[in-house]
């Protein structure tokens, strides 16, 4: 079967390259245990709250902070650009936001999990669930805000074929819009405090960790059941369903 979104695999979305999450001469090499247990245990960066799932550098290459800019995605079947959002929020604030978002797509939609539970940082499995109400969804997904908040190994898409739209909540909890028109996404961002910052960077776009938990393991087991995936499509390395 073939890709029915058309749109990337949330590791590496756009023109910006995600740096690797480990790195034999980063920052973090030479690290006393307890230097590194007080780097992993702040969340505030200003009035910016991080989540579990990530930790940027210990030199903080990039300084967490909210906003959104736009960019693009190269569809390499199409051979067109697909405009993009990237979007950073506080911690309080995200989640709701991201249920926001998926109101814009309509009343029925795909879904696409990413697990790197049982691989390294560059080995993914995607789970994809078809035609699901927006309302169940977002039910199921209350029932397992902390593991979408705060695992650093779950990723999770929405999308609707039918509009060529997508959202990405991946698992640097960052918030990816992908498709025209994005008017629609840029207001529930700004509605929520998120601005746009054509200069922001995000914590993908440097050495960072992620962070995730053997509970978080089982609990992407539980959730890929609510959703139906347990037995369902996967896609392959080339995004495609199988």
């Amino acid at each position: 079967m073939g890709n029915a979104s058309g749109f990337p695999k949330s590791k590496k979305t756009t023109q910006a390259d995600a740096a690797p999450r480990s790195n034999p001469t980063s920052s973090f090499e030479k690290l006393t245990s307890d230097e590194l247990e007080a780097h992993m245990g702040v969340f505030r960066y200003g009035a910016f709250d991080l989540t579990d799932a990530v930790r940027p550098s210990y030199d903080l290459q990039v300084v967490p902070k909210q906003g959104f800019r736009h960019d693009s995605y190269v569809d390499p079947k199409n051979n067109i650009d697909v405009p993009v959002i990237m979007a950073s929020a506080s911690k309080e604030r995200l989640f709701d936001l991201f249920l926001d978002m998926i109101d814009c797509l309509g009343d029925e939609v795909d879904v696409v999990l990413e697990t790197s539970h049982h691989g390294d940082s560059s080995d993914h499995n995607d789970l994809y669930r078809e035609h699901i109400d927006v309302p169940v969804l977002k039910s199921i997904l209350c029932d397992h805000e902390e593991l979408i908040l705060n695992d650093g190994c779950t990723g999770i898409a929405v999308l609707n074929p039918r509009k060529q739209q997508e959202i990405q909540f991946d698992e640097h909890k960052m918030l990816l819009c992908y498709g025209n028109p994005l008017e629609q996404f840029e207001k529930i961002l700004i509605e929520h405090d998120v601005y746009p910052d054509e200069s922001i960077r995000f914590i993908s776009e440097a050495e960072h960790v992620h962070c995730s938990s053997d509970k978080f393991s089982r609990e992407f087991d539980r959730l890929t059941a609510a959703l139906g995936m347990d037995e369902g499509l996967h896609r392959d390395d080339n995004g495609d369903l199988v």
